[in-house]
């Protein structure tokens, strides 16, 4: 069999992830019918079907997903090495991409990368807003973020935070009209601001903590939303008691726009990890970055 070109395995990569001639095309920066051309040559040589195309669609088929597993990865990692080589120009080079909650990225991750970036003009980063727990090593993504020390085995965590603690609020117009609840089963009498995690589909139960005693609560209200700046608002307006990290809300809280209930309920939680693969080898550029973004409180 002849020796396999790069460029074929690149671009059946890239088509097998895309689910798309027109996207991969796009994003390799070549026409369509060459990007056919490059897979079709990839088929003949190697004998074997990789994909399944339709007028609407293409996916790989079992080879194809067998080959996309196996060597997907080896790619990937040969496509950082090779940018870890800019790693020994006199100035740092490289793209970083973090997947994180909006919450870390407004509160920790934007206000130190912010110095960082400025001392290193060639570094780039992305920062994508998700709550869904992102399978980091599938998207692509070269590190996550996520709040407690519950992370895969085969990752590493560095942590970025202090401990947060959640506050559960509400409107001086809402409590007007309700009792302030006492205990976290009170809530059920509650109109409350849900949010719902992408991860399960389903409704974030709140949490409580007093005395060794663990608590969780499904609560129902009129609204809900998969983002923290979203609850905060519909909090202020009235619409109902919202379960927020501490620091968004004490502002609002200092300036009497909002209440804050069940505080002895609400006990501190180990803060934010940046984590990422332990299998990977960390380029210059990630080094620094996990440098500037380590807690050291």
């Amino acid at each position: 069999m002849q020796r396999t070109n790069l460029n074929d395995l690149v671009a059946f990569m890239t088509v097998a992830r895309e689910r798309s001639f027109t996207k991969a095309a796009a994003k390799l920066g070549i026409s369509q019918s060459s990007l056919s051309h490059l897979i079709r040559d990839l088929e003949e040589r190697l004998g074997i079907r990789l994909l399944t195309r339709t007028t609407r669609s293409v996916s790989p088929t079992d080879a194809g997903e067998r080959l996309l597993g196996t060597v997907g990865p080896r790619l990937d990692e040969v496509e950082k090495e090779l940018g870890s080589l800019q790693d020994l120009r006199d100035k740092p080079r490289g793209a970083i991409r973090i997947s994180s909650t909006d919450y870390a990225t407004d509160t920790i991750l934007w206000p130190r990368l912010v110095p960082f970036l400025r001392q290193y003009p060639d570094i780039s980063v992305e920062l994508i807003t998700d709550y869904g727990l992102t399978d980091i090593v599938a998207e692509r993504f070269d590190a996550g973020v996520r709040a407690g020390e519950q992370i895969a085995k085969d990752m590493i965590a560095v942590r970025i935070g202090p401990d947060i603690s959640m506050a559960v609020v509400g409107s001086p117009a809402y409590f007007k009209k309700r009792p302030e609840p006492k205990v976290p089963q009170e809530l059920v009498n509650h109109s409350c601001i849900n949010l719902r995690l992408p991860t399960h589909g389903g409704l974030y139960a709140w949490e409580f903590e007093r005395a060794g005693r663990e608590m969780r609560v499904r609560v129902e209200g009129q609204v809900t939303f998969n983002g923290t700046p979203q609850m905060l608002n519909a909090a202020l307006a009235g619409f109902g008691l919202a379960y927020l990290p501490e620091d968004v809300a004490q502002l609002h809280i200092s300036k009497r726009r909002l209440v804050r209930v069940l505080k002895d309920w609400c006990q501190p939680y180990t803060g934010y990890h940046l984590y990422y693969p332990s299998r990977r080898q960390p380029s210059a550029v990630f080094a620094l970055m996990v440098e500037a973004l380590r807690y050291h409180g």
